[in-house]
């Protein structure tokens, strides 16, 4: 088989899997802990308004308010915010129910639900 024919395949292959990962993750979010950090300004990637953000949160209590609220979390804790690349800060993945800002300060909403107990 020539080279050219088996660097075709092997690049047809990780098309295929870039694809199938791309289409799991259609129907979902990405909610960052810096969108609905307090000590984010909006460019630092706060997505919400200060008054509805929290302080410092984790990707524990998202996950836990995203479970309590209906939106199916599935949590990668390795990922690494663009903005802030050298910190491994994780991120979850929510269904799309609605509009992506909302679904941030619904979550917000609920941590601080959580930490107040």
């Amino acid at each position: 088989m020539p080279i050219l024919e088996k660097t075709k395949q092997k690049v047809d292959v990780i098309s295929v899997i870039y694809k199938v990962s791309m289409l799991r993750d259609r129907d979902k979010y990405v909610i960052w802990p810096a969108y609905i950090n307090k000590a984010n300004s909006r460019k630092g990637g706060r997505i919400i308004r200060k008054k509805h953000s929290i302080g410092s949160p984790e990707v524990k209590e998202i996950e836990q308010a995203a479970f309590e609220l209906g939106f199916n979390p599935i949590v990668e804790k390795d990922k690494k915010y663009p903005k802030s690349w050298w910190e491994a800060s994780g991120r979850v993945l929510v269904d799309k129910k609605g509009v992506k800002s909302g679904i941030a300060r619904q979550i917000a909403k609920k941590v601080t639900q959580m930490r107040k107990g």
